[in-house]
């Protein structure tokens, strides 16, 4: 063990305190709550007025796409939302075509497994963010047991690709009303983390604001041209990475009012004397013809989360055969839900899942005479728990599948009424079987990677801080290699974070090296901060920290 390793035991503690604490909302909340009821509505609507409802698992699968890339750049969102739905039409078209060619459960199963562990390994390589694998595990699950013919596969793909087009259409209509939305916002958020970390000075919200400032940038740099207002913004984003660098001469009150003047679609407001740190803006274009590390290097790391979400998915969907459970692709989906980064976060959502699933079933059974009036009913009703599963799923993850549970049984019922009392209790097991099966598969397949990654993190953090350190004390060195090497720094910095945390929460393994991780942080936010202070103050000073 190293002389820097912490901790003499390797297993971390799983409690349940905190566990089903309600948390803010999200800042944007309403959007893919009102996204998905407008991606949903008109395709399953005009299925009632055809008096087809039994099709509309298919137009379900188009319109769960509008869910995603909320957060991302206009420019981005197109090409995201094009890859979310071309991945879920291969999802799909692969369970209905091994649907029509066997009807053997534990093939069914396993099929279902693989491609569960494929979507998860993917979501996470490509950061597709939320609602991550879960939406496409779901789909490809449920239709894995629904009777099909080769035949058929076709016109099903084709009514989901019809609804995926709305739901793409869904997704960019915003950028009519507010075409630089997802960059103000990730612009507010990088000035009220910085304005907090000059507040406090605490080493959480400094992490937290260098993430933020980071974000920004990768915002930004992704969106495409630089007209004016995104330029006011590179400018304001500055702004912030001045602040994160030199805390004690920021003005918190006034970062605060900059970021409340960006909300709504008016001018943005101007960012003040910035020095040569202006130069970044014109950096900023620099950077953006720099090429992206390419998304399959981070499938390497997720080989253990992979692992796990195939044999936990394969297993709990064994048990609910083995028990004689009708719809055993509910077990599996749980299963698949429960996979994070780490073991504590694994432990949090299985806790999550069991509450949220329990509650609601108590909601169907209430709202099932309802529903059952006449199919324009279920679906109202599916539109109401979808805009609330998407309000509430925020705030803790529980709160939002009191929702997703009685949508997900009133899916099951679009094709024909079935018996409430059975759907309650085939859901109550399956989710029981799953979230069991799941949990002790984790606790099986251990991610001892997380060590290894941690020291390569900070390996990568020690490299760039010195690189920064050498391109401070060169006089040669332009705005723009100062530029890449601050960048460079800062993005290891936050990976650093977010690596030691997901290591921290890992069940088992050896101790982790946190006086080393301590140390190369506190340094490289050091040589972080000189090279703010040297952009803006211009003074021998601020190259000597």
């Amino acid at each position: 063990m190293s002389s820097s390793s912490i901790g003499t035991s390797p297993v971390r503690r799983l409690r349940l305190s905190g566990v089903l604490r309600l948390g803010r909302p999200s800042a944007i909340w309403f959007k893919p709550a009102l996204s998905v009821v407008a991606a949903v509505a008109p395709p399953n609507l005009t299925l009632v007025a055809l008096g087809r409802l039994d099709l509309a698992m298919y137009t379900m699968a188009g319109s769960l796409c509008a869910l995603y890339a909320h957060n991302r750049p206009y420019a981005a969102r197109a090409r995201v939302l094009a890859l979310v739905i071309l991945g879920m039409l291969a999802g799909l078209g692969t369970a209905l075509v091994t649907a029509s060619l066997t009807s053997n459960g534990v093939v069914l199963v396993t099929v279902g497994a693989l491609l569960a562990a494929a979507q998860k390994a993917l979501c996470d390589a490509t950061r597709i963010g939320p609602p991550g694998n879960v939406i496409f595990a779901f789909v490809a699950s449920a239709a894995l047991f629904v009777p099909q013919t080769l035949g058929q596969v076709p016109g099903h793909l084709a009514l989901a690709a019809a609804a995926g087009a709305w739901a793409w259409i869904v997704g960019m209509a915003p950028a009519l009303l507010r075409p630089h939305g997802p960059e103000r916002r990730a612009t507010a958020d990088a000035l009220y983390a910085a304005a907090a970390h000059a507040e406090s000075g605490d080493p959480a919200a400094r992490a937290r604001a260098a993430a933020a400032v980071h974000t920004a940038w990768q915002v930004l740099l992704a969106s495409g041209a630089r007209p004016a207002t995104r330029r006011a913004l590179e400018r304001l984003v500055v702004r912030a990475e001045v602040a994160l660098g030199a805390p004690a001469d920021a003005d918190p009150e006034g970062l605060r009012a900059q970021a409340r003047d960006l909300r709504g679609s008016h001018a943005v407001p101007r960012a003040g004397d910035l020095g040569e740190a202006a130069d970044d803006v014109v950096g900023a274009e620099i950077e953006r013809a720099t090429p992206a590390p390419r998304w399959w290097r981070g499938l390497g790391p997720l080989a253990p989360v992979a692992a796990r979400t195939a044999l936990g998915c394969a297993l709990a969907g064994y048990a609910s055969l083995a028990i004689g459970v009708g719809r055993p692709y509910w077990a599996l989906v749980t299963a698949a839900s429960l996979y994070q980064v780490n073991m504590t976060l694994t432990w949090n959502r299985t806790v999550q899942r069991v509450v949220g699933n329990l509650a609601g079933v108590l909601v169907f059974a209430a709202v099932a005479p309802l529903a059952h009036l006449s199919p324009l009913a279920i679906v109202l009703c599916c539109l109401a728990f979808n805009f609330g599963a998407e309000a509430l799923i925020s705030r803790n993850y529980w709160l939002g599948s009191v929702c997703v549970t009685p949508m997900a049984l009133l899916i099951t019922e679009f094709a024909h009424l079935q018996s409430a009392g059975e759907l309650i209790t085939d859901r109550i097991l399956d989710t029981l079987v799953g979230a069991i099966v799941g949990f002790v598969a984790a606790l099986a397949v251990t991610n001892r990677r997380s060590g290894s990654r941690l020291e390569e993190a900070v390996a990568a953090v020690e490299r760039a801080r010195e690189h920064a350190a050498r391109t401070l004390a060169d006089p040669a060195a332009g705005p723009a290699r100062l530029l890449a090497a601050r960048r460079e720094l800062a993005a290891a910095l936050v990976d650093l974070r977010a690596t030691a945390d997901a290591a921290a929460g890992e069940w088992w393994q050896r101790a982790l090296p946190e006086e080393r991780v301590m140390s190369a942080e506190q340094a490289g936010h050091r040589t972080l901060a000189a090279t703010v202070r040297q952009r803006t103050q211009h003074t021998a000073e601020g190259t000597g920290a």
